[in-house]
């Protein structure tokens, strides 16, 4: 049984990321789905699909890589779990390294990334920090 299914989604993603994977599979959810569509739009995944497998549905999701191989995909860490909830105003959204990577969170207007919120002037629950 799974407890925190978005930290599963991001354990998946990390390790795909440090295995060097083309693609992985995650079940799929409407959390994740916004959470994939932000990495997407960042760049830190080239696309991902939904497709029917069984009773419910899952994401097929192709990682991205830098052209000697590397991956786009640094780390991810999760922030608020379900034992320790993080909220943060918009005032106190920090950058993530300096800028150099994003927190997604969760906000009234859906999730969004910390520079997003910024500007919207919204605080949320900060999910994870990618980077």
């Amino acid at each position: 049984m799974m407890h925190d299914p978005i930290s599963d989604c991001l354990t998946r993603l990390r390790n795909a990321a440090r295995a060097r994977k083309q693609t992985l599979v995650i079940p799929s959810s409407r959390i994740k789905r916004s959470i994939l569509d932000i990495l997407q739009r960042e760049g830190f995944i080239n696309e991902y699909s939904e497709q029917q497998e069984g009773p419910g549905s899952v994401f097929h999701v192709t990682m991205r890589y830098t052209p000697n191989g590397g991956p786009v995909l640094h780390g991810i860490r999760r922030v608020s779990r379900p034992g320790r909830r993080v909220y943060r105003g918009a005032t106190d959204l920090e950058p993530v390294l300096n800028g150099l990577g994003y927190a997604i969170v969760s906000t009234s207007r859906g999730l969004v990334t910390d520079a997003e919120a910024r500007a919207q002037n919204v605080g949320g629950e900060v999910l994870c920090e990618v980077w």
